[in-house]
């Protein structure tokens, strides 16, 4: 397997060039693609095929994507904006479409990044030639819309200054030049795309327990920053939300477990609406999951084992601080940390206000980050019997 050496891009003061070539360049990884499919069966996974497919992951991982957000974000809007007549009814008719390929492409290319990434390992050398069929043929048709009527209107319509705003665009989306965008801007453009995995409903487990201790073990293992953290919503007798992060010490069959001072505010808030939902969110595995359900205290025996394990210094500072209360300064709360040090030692015995909660879930919802928003939502609910229902949820 063999690839010629890549043709001079045009510079960003031509941005619709810099678009065609863009096409140039994905025609030639859907033939290295096609050279990949005829060449495994004879080699298998070689260093040939191996570094082929290494090429094309990085392409349509990243070059790919700028190109669909050059078109989606900028091309498409500023036609928008100027077509008129005919070239606005024909924009009209075509962009829906567009934009759908998009989508359409990006769920392809998914089920071929997944079976390229182990023949770039080595490890497989198993390629769907209806896959690869399907995916260079809606690339192939949608290029050939896009080149036939979007790029001509383009050249026609857009005025020198709209060519040098698109080609600034496109240069400050790949990193080329900087931009300086007000803060709420900077916010409102802050994004980064999804693509390391999927969840089907056809894979998960029965139980949304059994599944969260499925991606628990692949958290771990991805070394994700702390794991165990989750935020933990509660309501107030007004019903005013508030959230913070705590940290799971236990998950089973009974629910999710963590421990706190009761008299503090999520403590009184519980005491008064035992409901609460669990947040999980994962960047690098681009993972989130929702648990919604009643909570209630751990038993005093588990209070007792988990206060016991924890150090030393953490125990007397839960005796010293009255969690959520006022306090003039922070040498007011070591001397409350010095006095109860001193008068417990190395002893200190677990107070009846610390102590375990447990929420029984009810709803658990696993999110699964994808490419161009289109992420895959699979929600457990429990039923009056106690089993679990599941179902996806639309994006």
């Amino acid at each position: 397997m063999t690839n010629a050496l890549p043709d001079a891009a045009p510079g960003f003061d031509q941005p619709i060039a810099v678009l065609k070539h863009c096409h140039d360049r994905i025609r030639k990884q859907l033939a290295t693609l096609q050279k990949l499919l005829e060449h495994l069966p004879a080699h298998g996974a070689d260093e040939q095929a191996r570094q082929a497919a290494v090429n094309v992951i990085r392409y349509f991982d990243n070059a790919a994507h700028l190109h669909h957000e050059d078109e989606e974000e900028n091309l498409i809007p500023m036609l928008e904006s100027v077509a008129q007549g005919d070239d606005a009814a024909r924009l009209a008719a075509m962009v829906p479409g567009i934009l759908e390929d998009h989508n359409k492409m990006d769920a392809l290319w998914q089920r071929l990044h997944e079976q390229l990434k182990p023949i770039s390992e080595g490890k497989a050398a198993t390629l769907s030639a209806a896959d690869v069929r399907g995916f260079a043929d809606s690339y192939l048709a949608h290029m050939e819309t896009e080149e036939g009527h979007i790029a001509p209107m383009a050249k026609r319509l857009f005025s020198p200054a709209q060519m040098e705003e698109l080609g600034t665009a496109m240069q400050q989306r790949r990193g080329i030049i900087p931009a300086s965008p007000s803060a709420g801007e900077a916010v409102a453009s802050l994004r980064k795309d999804y693509g390391q995995h999927s969840l089907s409903e056809d894979e998960v487990a029965a139980d949304p327990v059994t599944q969260f201790g499925a991606w628990f073990e692949e958290a771990l293992k991805a070394e994700v920053n702390e794991p165990n953290a989750m935020g933990v919503s509660t309501v107030d007798e007004r019903g005013r939300p508030t959230s913070r992060i705590v940290l799971v010490k236990q998950f089973d069959q009974r629910g999710f477990t963590w421990y706190t001072n009761y008299a503090s505010q999520k403590g009184r808030q519980l005491e008064e609406n035992p409901h609460a939902s669990l947040l999980f969110f994962w960047s690098e595995l681009e993972r989130q999951i929702r648990i919604e359900g009643r909570v209630e205290r751990t038993s005093a025996l588990e209070s007792d084992q988990y206060f016991h394990s924890r150090p030393l210094k953490s125990r007397l500072s839960a005796i010293a601080s009255a969690q959520s209360e006022p306090i003039g300064n922070r040498a007011d709360m070591e001397k409350q940390y010095d006095k109860v040090s001193q008068q417990y030692g190395d002893a200190p015995p677990r107070p009846e206000h610390w102590g375990g909660f447990r929420l029984v879930p009810e709803r658990v919802e696993f999110w699964q980050g994808r490419r161009s928003r289109f992420h895959d939502r699979i929600v457990y609910t429990r039923q009056p019997d106690g089993s679990w229902t599941r179902q996806r949820l639309q994006p």
